[in-house]
């Protein structure tokens, strides 16, 4: 698998998803430098206005950021990233926390690295969410939890596979079908056959660089 770009943000983390391994990228975004403190880990990169983190750090290799900008600290570190070669994201701590606005902006993060070539995964505690377009996902019989889908554009054909409450049809924003499925202990699918959609892991997750493709 290629490298990655690991980036942590401020929400909820979960230092049993955060995996990076040789030759991956790791930025703190602001406050979530915190998160990487309490485990000991220096990132590559620091970047943010530090208004949650509350000082400057004094270290190497930090981007300090103006509080006035167009960009979230955390969108900041992606750019940085994408200028830098990376096409898989994980963004630890963009969902949960203190304010739903950021996880909102972190989703709409997802579909920018979508127009740029690239893909990315969001992850809180015991929870990932990822945009899935025209093609599949799969799951191991071994999950456990819950799995949701949401159409992103007007209309989305999916077909779940294997899951409490197999579907083969047509989702719309403006009805939540697709909430709190259910694992059986087998192998279950996903398939975005036309339009967008968000899926949405609530569970057991492991290591989500696994739902990148090969």
């Amino acid at each position: 698998m290629s490298p990655m770009c690991h980036i942590v943000c401020a929400g909820d983390f979960d230092k049993g998803r955060f995996l990076p391994q040789n030759g991956d990228l790791v930025i703190a975004c602001d406050a979530g430098l915190s998160h990487l403190e309490k485990i000991g880990l220096v990132p590559d990169l620091t970047v943010g206005d530090f208004d949650s983190y509350g000082k400057t750090p004094d270290a190497e290799n930090v981007v300090r950021l103006p509080r006035r900008k167009d960009d979230t600290d955390s969108a900041y570190a992606l750019k940085l990233g994408l200028a830098k070669g990376y096409t898989r994201f994980v963004l630890h701590g963009s969902l949960g926390g203190a304010r739903i606005s950021h996880s909102l902006a972190n989703i709409s993060l997802l579909m920018y690295l979508r127009e740029h070539g690239a893909e990315g995964i969001l992850c809180g505690k015991n929870t990932c969410a990822a945009l899935l377009e025209n093609g599949s996902v799969v799951f191991s019989a071994s999950d456990r939890g819950f799995l949701s889908v949401f159409a992103v554009s007007d209309e989305c054909e999916v077909e779940l596979e294997n899951l409490k409450f197999p579907f083969s049809g047509v989702i719309k924003p403006s009805f939540p079908l697709g909430v709190s499925n259910e694992f059986t202990g087998e192998t279950a699918r996903i398939e975005a056959r036309r339009g967008t959609l968000l899926w949405v892991y609530e569970g057991e997750i492991g290591d989500p660089a696994r739902f990148f493709g090969a």
